[in-house]
């Protein structure tokens, strides 16, 4: 269970109630439930219903609350929901959309669906998500927010307050605002305000005294996930994101970066662990999605697995001279995966937070390598002493150095297949955990085998 959430309080029985009444098909007590239930909570509920009652469930909640819970949907679960709903409910929601989230949604659903959904915004709002549209995926232009107001440098701190009441920006996007663009002629940017500066600045003052110009900025085509960590390791409220000319088009906030993060976190972990990210929570995902999530990986690992199969086959008459060789493998290549994997793992975080470049490759695999031998002299030492006292003096010193060897050898690996595959522009998660596991069995058993003859003299 999860620190701090109980499974006995009081929205957990309510929750357990809404779906027993959902399961009687007593709707009008679950549609009395679920009025219970903050936006926040009704998503979470949706989160843990099944793909099949999505839509009833939805159905259930109250307009207003229908919209918002919608809005924070990843965007495959509004792509399920949509099957399920009228076409009037559809377009009300898809209209309340940001540009950015509606180009998310746009991309999940099919070609025919999403000309449908962009033919019930007025021009304005289909200017907006077009103008998203032409940014490449995973591109910060892809998921900034829109500039809700622009302010003049000639403006007051009392018109600019007024001039944001009078904007009628929805009470829920008002909520991320935090700060201003002060813009000059053609949406020049000429500086940024914090909302907070100017709710407390007097009424007369000058907007432009109380911007800041020392600016950061984004363009719309750099990787969402680089600008998101910037915003968050410079400890900024906001990035405004500028186009090819330097107008201000949208900004990230801080909302914003979390939300990419988080989202690049769970890819990574699905990815490491041989696996396809879900995008949508567990428990309203369809049995055949998480099928066709891992297959694929398992089918390539099989593939891969193969080459251990390969190396035992070559190997077969050192086995048949001593069978108690055989006793050992699971154990060689089960620590020669573990050490690499966790070399891969830290490696990856390094290199997205940025603590680590590609420039880095000797420093971090010398780093590594060090790491694995100190692991390798440790463990090695300790099978050597185990396995001599439990079969023969030799038969641990086999032991003891293929241990030695297999660390080092796994930690390096470890440390450089994640930079070569930043280098080669490819996800470096994805060259992580199952491939390294996979590469080092093979050269694992190898240099075991090698060992083995050598002391052993077979």
């Amino acid at each position: 269970m999860t620190p701090g959430v109980r499974e006995d309080g009081p929205a957990h029985r309510l929750e357990a109630q809404i779906r027993h009444d959902l399961r009687q098909d007593r709707l009008e007590a679950a549609r009395d439930g679920l009025r219970h239930l903050s936006p926040a909570k009704a998503g979470r509920f949706l989160g843990r219903t099944e793909p099949g009652s999505l839509a009833v469930v939805f159905r259930l909640l109250e307009k207003a609350v229908a919209v918002e819970v919608f809005a924070a949907l990843e965007p495959r679960q509004q792509s399920n929901l949509i099957n399920g709903l009228q076409d009037e409910d559809v377009q009300v929601m898809f209209a309340q959309l940001q540009a950015s989230s509606q180009a998310r949604l746009l991309d999940d659903v099919p070609a025919e669906v999403a000309q449908r959904l962009l033919g019930t915004l007025d021009s304005d709002q289909r200017a907006d998500a077009g103008r998203v549209l032409g940014y490449p995926p995973g591109s910060v232009g892809r998921r900034m927010g829109p500039v809700l107001i622009e302010l003049r440098p000639e403006m007051t701190a009392g018109a600019a307050l007024r001039a944001l009441r009078d904007s009628g920006v929805p009470r829920r996007r008002l909520r991320r605002l935090v700060s201003l663009p002060v813009v000059g002629p053609g949406h020049r940017l000429l500086g940024m305000v914090e909302l907070t500066v100017l709710a407390s600045a007097a009424e007369g003052a000058g907007v432009v005294d109380l911007m800041s110009t020392d600016l950061e900025t984004v363009a719309t085509t750099e990787d969402d996930e680089a600008a998101a960590r910037r915003l968050l390791d410079e400890d900024l409220l906001a990035l405004p994101v500028l186009d090819e000319t330097a107008r201000i088009v949208g900004v990230l906030t801080l909302a914003d970066a979390t939300r990419i993060l988080a989202e690049e976190e769970t890819e990574d972990a699905a990815r490491s662990g041989g696996s396809e990210p879900l995008a949508q929570p567990y428990l309203s995902t369809s049995v055949g999605r998480l099928v066709r999530s891992r297959i694929v990986w398992l089918m390539v690992l099989a593939v891969g697995a193969t080459l251990t199969v390969q190396v035992l086959e070559v190997f077969e008459s050192t086995l048949e001279e001593m069978v108690v060789l055989t006793v050992f493998v699971p154990l060689l290549i089960g620590t020669g995966g573990n050490t690499g994997n966790q070399a891969a793992t830290t490696v990856t975080r390094a290199l997205a937070l940025g603590e680590v470049r590609a420039g880095d490759t000797l420093r971090v695999v010398g780093r590594e390598f060090a790491v694995g031998l100190s692991l390798g002299a440790m463990l090695g030492t300790l099978g050597l002493v185990v396995t001599g006292l439990i079969y023969s003096w030799p038969i641990g010193i086999v032991i003891g150095l293929t241990l030695l060897s297999i660390c080092t050898l796994a930690a390096s690996v470890g440390s450089m297949m994640p930079i070569i595959a930043r280098r080669l522009g490819v996800d470096p998660a994805v060259f992580s955990n199952p491939f390294i596991s996979t590469v080092v069995d093979a050269l694992g058993l190898i240099l075991y085998f090698f060992i083995a003859r050598a002391v052993l003299g077979l």
